[in-house]
């Protein structure tokens, strides 16, 4: 199979980890050998409730039954879909009350990125500086790591960049400005915070300019900081809400939610503006209702605040240099690029998984399942200082 593998399957990187998948429950993904790994990814942050949760699970069954695709988007009237935009709606604050419905986080960045030049008829986005969106090309053009985006151009043009929580560099957004995007936590960049108020003074520049405030919420979104969607926790209600990754429970989706006003003018000049086969999915659709419904009725959001201070608490090494980001969207700075590496690549024998992030190399990322216990939690933290000791033992 691993043969298969690197001969039929497409690789995006030289060195995949490779392991070979029999199942997955719970905070567990077990190999063909039937070795059991702590899952402290979830998928890079998608697996909301973990693996197979038997809510989820169902959902799908229970659709499946029903029918699957039947037309392209937005035509025919197909519960899953309506019932997941009515719950997004209720749970976001006015005027967000419109969902588009996509197949993923970055096609949700390219469809909110034509929203905003065709509601404000300009055409300046101005991004973050090490910002990650996505890959498709418009998401891309996005990105300021020219190392990444130097094999693509040409790109999207008319794209500019400030930095995040630098609120002087306000004075970059003018009235030629269709919208600002920034991720509520910089995530690619080592899970960054906003701070000093900083998203709710760019949403007010914005407002001064007419232009529009986009937040990534595709990562910090479904319940990972604990609130359902992370800007909750920073006085500010966006122009453009985009969802994805954890959206559905493991299942590929995207979203961008603004409010009836702007969305309707995708109805027309031209028709059709913006259009997907696949987005609202029924399967999809009702895995991520039946994920949304179990973050919102249970105490899932109120723990991740818990289990963050959990790893806090375990987490404490001479090689960790600080604990950055917010709830289950954590990521543990090392001393050192090397010592990250060791400690995700030895992990994995150690049956815990562990992953990077894309920017910021001394970063080991911390985003489990929301469902994951105390007692995995602390088993894994466990893990990690066994390792951090055996590098400084062996330096």
């Amino acid at each position: 199979m691993k043969d298969r593998f690197f001969k039929h399957q497409a690789q995006t990187s030289p060195y995949p980890l490779a392991l070979e998948i029999s199942h997955a429950k719970g905070s567990y993904i077990y190999d063909t050998c039937n070795k059991a790994y702590l899952d402290f990814v979830a998928g890079v942050s998608a697996c909301t409730l973990g693996h197979s949760h038997p809510k989820v699970v169902n959902a799908i069954k229970q659709q499946a039954d029903k029918y699957l695709h039947v037309m392209v988007y937005g035509e025919y009237v197909q519960k899953p879909a309506v019932d997941l935009c009515k719950f997004i709606a209720d749970h976001l604050p006015e005027p967000l009350t419109s969902t588009y419905l996509v197949n993923s986080g970055t096609e949700a960045i390219e469809g909110a990125i034509k929203l905003a030049r065709r509601v404000t008829g300009r055409s300046q986005i101005i991004a973050a500086h090490n910002a990650y969106h996505g890959n498709t090309l418009g998401s891309l053009s996005l990105m300021d790591f020219e190392e990444r985006k130097a094999p693509f151009r040409p790109l999207l043009p008319d794209i500019s960049h400030i930095t995040f929580n630098y609120q002087p560099h306000f004075k970059h957004i003018t009235t030629k400005t269709a919208a600002v995007i920034v991720e509520t936590i910089q995530g690619g960049a080592g899970f960054i915070e906003p701070i000093n108020d900083y998203l709710a003074k760019l949403k007010a520049k914005c407002q001064d300019v007419g232009a529009l405030l986009i937040l990534d919420e595709i990562q910090p979104g479904i319940g990972r900081t604990g609130q359902l969607f992370g800007f909750q926790n920073y006085n500010v209600v966006p122009d453009i809400v985009v969802t994805g990754k954890g959206l559905a429970g493991g299942l590929p989706i995207g979203a961008f939610t603004a409010s009836k006003t702007h969305m309707d003018a995708f109805q027309e000049g031209p028709k059709l503006s913006h259009i997907t086969t696949f987005g609202g999915n029924p399967l999809i659709a009702a895995s991520a209702l039946a994920t949304l419904q179990e973050v919102t009725n249970s105490d899932l959001m109120s723990q991740a605040l818990e289990k963050e201070q959990l790893f806090r608490q375990h987490l404490q090494h001479p090689l960790i240099t600080e604990i950055r980001g917010r709830g289950l969207m954590l990521a543990a700075i090392t001393t050192d690029a090397k010592v990250t590496d060791q400690v995700v690549l030895q992990a994995q024998n150690q049956g815990l998984i562990l992953f990077w992030l894309l920017f910021e190399p001394k970063a080991i990322r911390i985003t489990p399942p929301l469902t994951i216990s105390n007692e995995e939690i602390i088993k894994g933290c466990g893990i990690i200082i066994d390792l951090l000791n055996k590098i400084t033992d062996s330096n």
